[in-house]
C-alpha cells in the first residue's frame, strides 16, 4: 500500500478494507474506530480478524481493483472528506442489529450530485417490495411534495415503494438519491435500470460496497443503517411485520430521527407494519408530505394551522346563550317561560339571550313564542 500523507493512507487503508470484508461488518468498524485505519489495516494482514479475512488482505492487488474502479465512473468519500455528511458518524457506537453496524468505512458515489448538500435536508421514504396500488401511490405523491418543497427523497432503489418514490421525485425534477446493496455500477434489481440510470445521470446512487458489487441479503440489513442515518426522517408507506422496512424504522428510532408510518386498510396486510409502529408509539402517523416536513423541517419552518371542524354559526355564542339557543325548536314555537325551563336559566336571562340570538339570525319571536331559523337550525 502507498504510504503517502495521513490522508491518503487512511483512504487507502479504508478502501483495502472495504475489499476484505463486508458491508457494517461490527470487528472492523471496532477496529478501525479503536486504532485508526491505517494500523486497522495492519492488524487484519496479521490475521485480526480470522486467517480467511486475512488470507484475502494479503492477496489484494489495490493498484488492480482501483484500475477497475476508475472505469466504473464512482469517486469514493471518507470521513474528513468535503462530501462526507456527519450524519453517518451518528451510527458509531450503536448496538449492532442482525449483526451489522457501525459508520461506513467510506462511500462510493455515481453521479453529478454532491452527498452532503443532497441529504442536508432530505427524507426516506421506504417500504415493500410487494407493494398495493395504493402504497404505490401514496409513495409517489409524497415524494413529489417532499422534492417540491425542496427535499432531497432518498430510497433503496428496490421494486414497489423505493421505486415509486423515486419516480415521484424525479417526475416533478426533485432530487433523489438511491442507496443500493450491492456496486454503484451494477443495477439491481434490473427492472429498475432506468430509475438507476436516471439516478446516476442526474443526483446520486450510493453504497458503501466497491463497484462490482452483488447484493446478498446481510448486505441490504447494512444498507438500511446509511438511508436511516443519511437522511432527516424515515416515512414507511407500507410494510409487513418482517421487512427490510422495518429494520430501516428501527435503525431510525436508535439514531434519535423522526420515524413517520403512513396509515393503509385495516384489512390490508400490506400495512400491518406501519399500524403497529403508530399503536406501539414507534412512529407518528402521516397522510401527507406537510405533516412529514412538520417534523423533519427546521423548528418553526413548516407548522401546520390547527384543524378545525366546519365552522358553525353558535361557535362564539357564550353558554348561557348556547343553552337558550339548544332549547329552542326549528318546528315548533315555544313561550319564553319553555325555553327558560329547558335551558335551565330565569326568564329575565332567557329573554335576554333570545334578543340576542334573534339580533344574530339565529332564532325568531312573535306573539306564538320563539323558535330557532332554518339557518340556525339545531334539532
Amino acid at each position: 500500500m502507498t504510504t503517502g500523507d495521513a490522508a491518503l493512507e487512511d483512504r487507502e487503508a479504508r478502501l483495502a478494507l472495504g475489499c476484505v470484508a463486508d458491508a457494517g461488518e461490527p470487528a472492523v468498524g471496532e477496529l478501525v474506530e479503536r486504532l485508526g485505519a491505517p494500523d486497522a489495516w495492519a492488524a487484519v494482514l496479521e490475521d485480526a480478524l480470522g486467517d480467511l479475512v486475512g488470507g484475502r488482505a494479503r492477496t489484494l492487488d489495490l493498484d488492480e481493483r482501483q484500475a477497475d474502479w476508475q472505469r466504473s465512473g464512482a469517486r469514493f468519500v471518507v470521513p474528513g472528506d468535503e462530501e462526507w455528511s456527519a450524519r453517518l458518524d451518528d451510527l458509531t457506537g450503536l448496538e449492532a442489529v442482525q449483526r451489522r453496524g457501525g459508520a461506513p468505512l467510506g462511500l462510493w458515489l455515481r453521479g453529478p450530485g454532491h452527498l452532503r448538500t443532497l441529504v442536508e435536508r432530505s427524507v426516506a421514504v421506504v417500504g415493500s417490495r410487494a407493494a398495493t396500488a395504493y402504497g404505490n401511490g401514496v409513495a409517489a405523491d409524497l415524494a413529489a411534495d417532499l422534492a417540491d418543497a425542496g427535499f432531497t427523497v432518498v430510497s433503496g432503489g428496490a421494486f414497489g415503494i423505493d421505486a415509486a418514490a423515486h419516480r415521484g421525485a424525479l417526475a416533478v425534477g426533485g432530487p433523489s438519491v438511491g442507496v443500493v446493496a450491492n456496486g454503484v455500477d451494477v443495477a439491481y434489481p434490473p427492472g429498475n435500470a432506468r430509475i438507476f440510470d436516471g439516478l446516476a445521470a442526474q443526483h446520486l446512487v450510493v453504497s458503501e460496497l466497491p463497484p462490482g458489487s452483488h447484493p446478498t441479503r446481510v448486505r441490504f440489513l447494512a444498507r438500511n443503517r446509511l438511508i436511516a442515518a443519511l437522511t432527516c426522517g424515515t416515512v414507511v408507506v407500507e410494510a409487513a411485520l418482517r421487512s427490510g422496512a422495518r429494520n430501516t424504522a428501527g435503525w431510525a428510532s436508535a439514531l434519535g430521527r423522526p420515524l413517520m408510518a403512513v396509515p393503509g386498510p385495516v384489512h390490508s396486510a400490506a400495512s400491518v407494519g406501519p399500524h403497529l409502529m403508530v399503536r406501539q408509539g414507534q412512529a407518528v402517523l402521516v397522510t401527507r408530505a406537510a405533516e412529514v416536513l412538520e417534523l423533519v423541517a427546521s423548528s418553526g419552518e413548516h407548522l401546520l394551522p390547527a384543524e378545525h371542524g366546519p365552522t358553525r354559526r353558535t361557535d362564539a355564542l357564550e353558554p348561557t346563550a348556547l343553552a337558550v339557543f339548544e332549547a329552542l325548536s326549528a318546528h315548533r314555537w315555544r313561550t319564553p317561560g319553555e325555553v327558560a325551563g329547558l335551558a335551565g336559566v330565569r326568564v329575565p336571562v332567557c329573554l335576554a339571550a333570545l334578543s340576542e340570538l334573534e339580533a344574530l339570525g339565529l332564532a325568531t319571536g312573535d306573539a306564538r313564542g320563539w323558535r330557532a331559523t332554518p339557518s340556525g337550525v339545531r334539532r
